[in-house]
């Protein structure tokens, strides 16, 4: 990567963690960094977690509020929470610390081999004081235990930042999460990081279709060489293709109760992308403002009997022209016969939208006259038979369609719901309907 300009090194005994100068050191070679860090602050400059994490492991580039780390065991989550911490106190602030035991912040987040005290280096003096539930600094900075067992703890108390592990082991996410956010009000942009493997709740759901939360995902197999060598070829054997692999090792929100789709039917529908095929379509799900919600997108084709998913183009944070555009070069790009875009939000506004765009083929406006398990049956249906094939891996909208059906989903499938839309008229509507050869 090209590195910015380099900061010069700060003068005495210890590194100035600031944002810029380390950022502009990831990626240096070893001899690149000895040149740019004085010789006595080599130590910690090596020891910052930014330094020795991986691509999926850094923190976004972006300005943001609340960031959901989701992983699989091993992955590191809680490396990165503990280190994420450990370089805003180098610069002072009053920190939440929330696990879902007092026991699980003092022997994970703290003093675990991946927690604060491991990570705080030499010149950030580190102190855990258990009978007053804080960790100090030297520079000032102090990080305040809280169990999630006891929500009402968290009434009063203010902070810069907060770190939240294992969000979906609370018993109350819901409720914790708001006494918490409650309670960071302090300095000019107030952040949450919360690290945790996931499971389906709907409280999960819910916070990762906050508008002001970016997430990310961290495979156990990212972080494979921190570990021990038969840890992952061993769970992989074990529990591949099932649900417990998909939540546990790969980070993903599995199936939930009543869900149309499963973990291991997802993992086996994955297959090569055909040289051709005999039609393609891009289906649009519009959001229901035009206030940047997300805009389901999905890019799928059909080959004989089978229906070959092609891409998600799903976004957010867009004008309606914005994602209007963006269907359009998805509908340029692979060439598609038609757009399908649902008319319930917008009606023939979408239709508009899409033109003005400048559309390369024509657009179909479909209705919604049934909720969205009934709409979604019969595309399962085509999953159970095997006449679905994923040319990818799709981990936000495969987790969309393990979430359709269940009571407790959360957030609307905007990608899902496009999918639903992609398949009907591939394989379901008149345009699936071909000539068939009867042998008499």
């Amino acid at each position: 990567m090209t590195n910015p300009t380099i900061p010069t090194p700060s003068s005495g005994s210890t590194w100035s963690f600031r944002t810029s100068s380390i950022d502009s050191l990831i990626g240096m070679t070893p001899e690149q960094t000895r040149a740019t860090v004085p010789a006595e602050e080599l130590d910690i400059v090596r020891a910052n977690w930014l330094i020795r994490a991986n691509v999926e492991q850094r923190r976004l580039d972006r300005d943001w509020r609340t960031w959901l780390l989701l992983g699989g065991r091993g992955s590191g989550k809680t490396w990165v929470g503990a280190g994420w911490l450990v370089e805003k106190a180098w610069h002072g602030g009053r920190f939440a610390l929330v696990g879902p035991s007092l026991h699980d912040v003092q022997e994970v987040m703290i003093e675990g081999p991946s927690g604060l005290r491991a990570q705080s280096p030499r010149g950030l003096r580190f102190r855990h004081e258990k009978s007053r539930r804080r960790v100090t600094w030297s520079t000032g900075a102090e990080a305040h235990i809280f169990s999630a067992e006891d929500p009402d703890s968290l009434r009063g108390p203010q902070f810069n930042s907060a770190w939240a592990d294992e969000f979906c082991a609370w018993r109350k996410p819901g409720d914790v999460l708001a006494m918490l956010r409650f309670g960071l009000r302090l300095g000019e942009m107030p952040q949450l990081l919360v690290t945790t493997t996931p499971r389906p709740i709907a409280a999960l759901r819910k916070l990762r279709a906050e508008v002001s939360t970016v997430d990310s995902v961290i495979p156990t197999r990212t972080n494979a060489h921190n570990l021990s060598p038969a840890f992952v070829d061993t769970l992989t054997s074990l529990y591949g293709g099932t649900s417990l692999a998909a939540q546990e090792l790969d980070g993903l929100i599995v199936e939930g109760e009543g869900a149309l789709w499963t973990a291991a039917q997802l993992a086996d529908c994955r297959g090569a992308t055909p040289p051709h095929f005999d039609r393609i379509v891009v289906a649009v799900d519009p959001p229901a403002s035009a206030t940047g919600d997300a805009c389901g997108i999905v890019v799928a084709g059909r080959l004989g009997e089978r229906a070959f998913v092609l891409a998600d183009k799903t976004v957010s944070g867009l004008s309606p022209l914005g994602w209007a555009k963006t269907a359009v070069k998805a509908a340029r790009e692979f060439g598609a016969a038609v757009i399908v875009a649902e008319a319930n939000q917008g009606g023939e506004m979408v239709r508009g939208l899409l033109a003005q765009a400048q559309a390369p083929c024509p657009v179909k406006l479909v209705h919604a006259r049934y909720n969205k398990r009934i709409r979604a049956e019969p595309v399962a249906a085509l999953y159970e038979r095997g006449l679905v094939v994923h040319c990818g891996a799709f981990p936000a909208l495969e987790e969309e369609l393990m979430a359709l059906g269940c009571e407790d989903r959360g957030p609307s499938p905007d990608r899902a719901d496009a999918l639903v839309w992609a398949l009907t008229d591939l394989m379901l509507g008149r345009a699936a309907k071909r000539p068939r050869v009867r042998v008499l």
